[in-house]
């Protein structure tokens, strides 16, 4: 049976349920009296479209974008030898022993956890760079908190420079058809002011509050991978030969696929130890994301959402309107969430569109610990070491930065309207 006739066979109430109650879990983030994470709540809303919303499984195979997630998987891939090499460490290492002045250790840290954030994994970004900053700092009686918010900010903000900086990005890119080269024309500046707004904030905010409370744990944290400069070089190498081929018209998929593949077949590294490091939840979310929000589409109920909204006076086609509205989603339901929800019912087909996207969810995370993932790894990371960041000290420097950033990106799409 073909996907378009199940589909219409389908039970569309049930699909509207189904969808709605996954969306609901994903802004509580569990169900009571289950273990379920965000994860856990969209695979059970995929399995109920199947069962419930009477989707056979070629409709619900289809709804998956499958170039997206092979994409994902790939540069989870290069992320994964790089940190196997000791990349990550030497760099964050290198950082924490330039600790002679505060402020430019910030601007330091902040530079170059956006910069790796904006061409690697944004997420192994934050949890390398955390106990190395957290111990450096401890050791020298300073402060860890306000650093360590600094490099959640700093990966958010640093992974929308280029559309492969994070996975939601990587995911709005592919669908919209975006070419690197004009995503990162386009995005540098917001980013960039973005980035200096977060640098200054956090350092006006925070300086009077850099005395330590705590000592510095003994031995917080197993060791790190031994740098291995060959395997580095490697995976620079290619990592820089992708970067290019992704200005070409070559699939992006293939691609990165084909530079995942020679480092499977590495040498040096285990293929399970490379691929221990491959943040599968996140692909198992994407994919029931695509069917949850793909079948909430297909029945026609995403463009009647959009017609009631615009009798309301919101249109999702003002790129303004479209900044707030994703930053808002992206605290509220989480921002892989909020992004597979707006390319359904928001026309991304324009690139200004699809560019906003794009930037609104990775500045509109910064705002609260939950807005995403990075944030909760840099507070579990600094947990386990006995650093307490509280919501309300996240919330302290993150909201007055998100609010720069989103200004600056509203004056952005109005400058160049």
């Amino acid at each position: 049976m073909s996907g378009i006739t199940s589909l219409a066979m389908a039970d569309k109430p049930a699909i509207l349920a189904i969808f709605a109650l996954t969306y609901l879990g994903i802004a509580v983030g569990r169900v009571p009296g289950l273990k379920l994470d965000r994860t856990g709540i969209v695979m059970l809303g995929a399995i109920a479209m199947m069962v419930f919303g009477g989707l056979a499984t070629p409709a619900v195979v289809g709804f998956i974008d499958w170039p997206t997630i092979l994409l994902l998987f790939g540069f989870f891939v290069l992320s994964a030898q790089l940190r196997l090499s000791g990349f990550f460490d030497a760099v964050a290492g290198g950082i924490a022993r330039r600790l002679g002045s505060p402020a430019r250790f910030l601007m330091l840290l902040m530079l170059a956890t956006a910069a790796l954030s904006a061409f690697l994994n944004n997420d192994i970004v934050c949890f390398v760079f955390t106990p190395f900053v957290a111990m450096s700092l401890l050791r020298r009686q300073l402060n860890p908190v306000p650093f360590l918010i600094a490099i959640a900010i700093a990966s958010n903000i640093g992974a929308a420079a280029t559309f492969v900086g994070n996975a939601q990005d990587m995911m709005i890119a592919q669908i919209a058809g975006l070419g690197f080269g004009y995503y990162m024309l386009w995005c540098c500046l917001p980013v960039l002011f973005a980035l200096a707004c977060a640098y200054a904030i956090i350092w006006m905010l925070s300086r009077h509050h850099l005395a330590a409370t705590l000592k510095a744990p003994s031995s917080p944290h197993l060791p790190p991978p031994p740098f291995n400069r060959t395997h580095t070089l490697k995976g620079l190498i290619i990592l820089g030969i992708v970067i290019g081929l992704l200005f070409s018209p070559l699939p992006k998929a293939l691609v990165v696929m084909t530079a995942a593949a020679i480092h499977l077949a590495s040498p040096k590294f285990r293929t399970q130890d490379l691929l221990k490091l491959v943040d599968w939840p996140i692909l198992v979310l994407f994919m029931g994301l695509f069917v949850v929000t793909g079948a909430f589409q297909a029945t026609g109920y995403g463009d009647q959402a959009l017609q009631w909204l615009a009798r309301g006076g919101l249109h999702l086609q003002s790129l303004p309107t479209l900044t707030l509205v994703t930053a808002a989603l992206s605290n509220l339901i989480n921002n892989s969430a909020a992004v597979m929800l707006l390319l359904k019912v928001a026309n991304v087909t324009q690139p200004p569109a699809a560019y906003v996207l794009a930037l609104a969810n990775s500045f509109g995370g910064s705002l609260l610990i939950v807005g995403s993932v990075s944030n909760i790894i840099v507070v579990q990371q600094a947990r386990e070491l006995g650093i307490n960041i509280s919501f309300r000290d996240f919330a302290r420097l993150g909201i007055p930065v998100t609010l720069a950033a989103l200004a600056g990106l509203i004056g952005w799409v109005l400058l160049i309207a």
